[in-house]
């Protein structure tokens, strides 16, 4: 009679899972990270060369991080042991800390592999420390998220950081030869459906095995079309955090192509930022930004639209709303660029902060009271609009202050008539006195 466990299909003869089946037994068969484990690579090197240094590996989901720990522990002799942050405490961490101290003893070098290390909380980090620095432990920490927010500072002093690139087309295209091998029959996709397939992937490895074992499972009689693909496997999540360094990363790339006047890219950043669940209002924000910063008056208007796109945004609502911040984004990265005025700012709060509290000349300074014309509050004031030209000419600087120059238009667009107007201006200051 069967015991619960073989009714539930969990006895040792239970198939495991595609991808686990197909995970390298060396090195050399991980794909798609050549710059870590080519010839020259530097955890190829290390395996070689049989001594191992602490290290994190990070990198994007299903690119090779616990294969990479397991395989460099098998190649390098070392004992492979294996912890995730996410189930275990400070008690699992000191068993695994006396286990390799008693390895140590016994001439045994134990690979500590921690994966999800960014969520160990910063006195568990720190703990690693001492048996790190006296070698009881060769650490390897898997992340995927960037070590510079999450790890401390400390701990990454004693490691070395290597980056895991997402798999490119030819890997994924790699993994899928292998699984077709291994089963003996190639995928029922016709060809643009196998492209589908590897864009589907987004770059990540244990997904499209996964993938593929669904399609092995179906067993369709004939090749499936892209629309049947998509019929029979789920649209995967981009791989996008709200809250983590992809969200600073899509909204400085968006930026950086409107100031770049790149319009195609910018959609692009814009359309992937908002298909991940990005709040439309936090793009916004940063497009009216764009406008001050980057344009100014070089086109004095798009501060203007970006407001107004941003009011459509709250008035319409997702997804009619998204096409007024597409249309921003396209006249953002089209509009003449000047950013004159966004370092005119930064010149004058520099001058502000250096001069102190210097008060304004006395002939523009307010005189409501009696006392305070008597005291020579503005005497000699020259009303501009009754001036030759509409321009007095007088300075306006604190007294104790030498005439500054913060804005110096580029003669950009609308700026090129600023720039003119300002030109004349300067003229007339030194016809009259003015410096």
């Amino acid at each position: 009679m069967a015991d619960l466990f073989e009714a539930a299909g969990l006895t040792p003869q239970a198939p495991s899972p595609l991808a686990d089946r197909l995970r390298p037994q060396r090195l050399d068969e991980v794909v798609g990270q050549d710059h870590l484990l080519g010839p020259e690579g530097p955890i190829r090197r290390m395996a070689e060369a049989k001594r191992l240094a602490s290290m994190i590996l990070w990198g994007p989901p299903g690119t090779g991080k616990t294969t990479i720990a397991r395989l460099l522990a098998k190649e390098a002799g070392y004992q492979f042991q294996q912890l995730s942050a996410v189930f275990s405490g400070v008690a699992d961490l000191k068993k695994a800390f006396e286990a390799a101290r008693v390895r140590r003893l016994a001439g045994q070098s134990t690979l500590l592999f921690v994966d999800e290390i960014h969520r160990f909380n910063r006195a568990q980090q720190d703990g690693f420390l001492p048996f790190v620095e006296e070698g009881i432990v060769t650490l390897v920490g898997a992340t995927t998220e960037n070590p510079s927010f999450e790890l401390n500072g400390a701990l990454l002093s004693r490691c070395q950081v290597f980056v895991l690139k997402r798999l490119d087309e030819t890997a994924l295209e790699t993994l899928i030869k292998k699984a077709e091998a291994f089963e003996g029959a190639p995928l029922p996709l016709e060809p643009e459906a196998r492209a589908a397939l590897i864009a589907l992937a987004d770059g990540d490895g244990r997904y499209v095995l996964t993938l593929i074992e669904t399609l092995f499972n179906i067993g369709s009689a004939k090749p499936l079309t892209t629309k049947e693909l998509g019929q029979v496997l789920q649209k995967r999540s981009p791989a996008y955090d709200k809250d983590r360094e992809e969200h600073y990363n899509l909204i400085s790339a968006l930026h950086k192509s409107i100031r770049g006047s790149d319009p195609d890219a910018a959609l692009y950043w814009l359309a992937r930022m908002l298909d991940g669940g990005e709040d439309p209002l936090f793009v916004a924000r940063r497009l009216i930004r764009a406008a001050a910063e980057d344009i100014g008056e070089a086109d004095p208007m798009s501060l203007v639209l970006a407001n107004a796109a941003k009011d459509t945004y709250d008035f319409l609502g997702s997804p009619e709303g998204e096409i007024a911040l597409a249309q921003l984004t396209v006249h953002l990265a089209t509009a003449p660029k000047s950013n004159a005025v966004y370092r005119a700012y930064g010149a004058a709060m520099k001058a502000a902060k250096e001069t102190g509290s210097l008060s304004p000349p006395m002939h523009i300074r307010n005189a409501p009271t009696r006392l305070m014309k008597e005291l020579g509050y503005g005497k000699g004031y020259a009303y501009d609009h009754d001036q030759a030209e509409g321009f007095s000419g007088q300075d306006y600087f604190p007294d104790e202050m030498d005439r500054q120059t913060f804005y110096t238009p580029r003669g950009e667009g609308a700026e090129g008539r600023i720039k003119e107007r300002l030109d004349r201006w300067a003229a007339l200051r030194r016809e009259r006195g003015g410096a």
